[in-house]
């Protein structure tokens, strides 16, 4: 089921891009995913937050950038938990730095920002009024949060004590982040989950799938480990398309991989991000097809 009420601990539920202009970031993104943005910020606010939304659910938000912070646009990956400051303290514990002390949002829920051992920068959501992404998984919707490393062993030992997080493989070598029981939550909106699944060829254990663990190739030395957002669309090609119509640049043309094909994307502002769409076909690719 594409709608969601809120997250249990350890799954991803939110994502947001922060850009030093945001309404010439609503201006490319409104149009390339359909999406209805509203600044829900208080009239004497220094800052902006357009809300995106589709058929009137909340899918995502573009925001400003302090101006003291560096000025570069990025989109974050915000984690639910029940508790941001007992996290931050594994955080610590585990290697990783807290880049913002936990604080609340006014009432929709209390953030923390952190990076990884690595570098990699993302956020955990304890919710109160806003309970995170109310629509996914469809044309315009986050499919799937990616983490790009360096050192997956690193990163295991990392999440895995943060969240409780554990790795599946696939064929192929692509690996994935589960979070035990996450599949139990999403079969109570969706008793035919597993069932589904198992015609699909899914493999084993899929449907605790949180997220995915995607190791930097020696071929690209300048990407620094990163969380990525993946969205959900119709067809990558026509996605492609519109977003170079729109300012923006395709930074790999769209191919096939398996269960999918997929482009990826830089906004006008340098803000990367890959839209994918779901192809079952696909599903014996081991190797992308470029």
């Amino acid at each position: 089921m594409p709608e969601r009420d809120g997250y249990i601990p350890g799954v991803p539920c939110w994502v947001d891009t922060s850009q030093p202009d945001p309404e010439a970031a609503v201006s490319f993104y409104g149009p390339l995913f359909d999406w209805e943005l509203e600044d829900v910020m208080p009239p004497d606010s220094d800052g902006k937050y357009f809300m995106a939304r589709i058929r009137g659910k909340e899918v995502a938000a573009v925001g400003s950038i302090p101006e003291a912070a560096p000025q570069q646009a990025m989109w974050n990956t915000y984690i639910w938990v029940e508790s941001a400051d007992d996290t931050a303290s594994k955080v610590r514990d585990a290697g990783g730095s807290v880049v913002m002390e936990p604080f609340d949002v006014m009432d929709a829920g209390r953030m923390t920002v952190f990076t990884d051992p690595e570098g990699a920068v993302f956020c955990v959501w304890q919710a109160n009024q806003n309970k995170g992404a109310q629509l996914v998984n469809e044309h315009g919707t986050v499919n799937f949060n990616d983490l790009n490393t360096r050192d997956p062993e690193g990163a295991k030992s990392f999440y895995g004590s943060v969240f409780g997080w554990h790795t599946l493989e696939l064929p192929g070598g692509f690996e994935m982040w589960t979070l035990p029981g996450y599949g139990d939550h999403l079969e109570r909106d969706n008793p035919e989950l597993r069932e589904n699944m198992a015609e699909m060829d899914a493999p084993k254990g899929f449907e605790d799938v949180v997220a995915s663990l995607v190791p930097i190739g020696d071929d690209q030395p300048d990407a620094p480990p990163h969380w990525n957002v993946t969205f959900a669309v119709d067809d990558a090609d026509a996605i492609a398309e519109k977003a170079t119509e729109l300012g923006g640049k395709v930074l790999m043309p769209p191919f096939d991989a398996p269960w999918v094909r997929m482009t990826i994307i830089a906004d006008p502002q340098g803000a990367t991000f890959t839209a994918s769409k779901f192809v079952p076909e696909n599903r014996d690719l081991v190797q992308p097809a470029t």
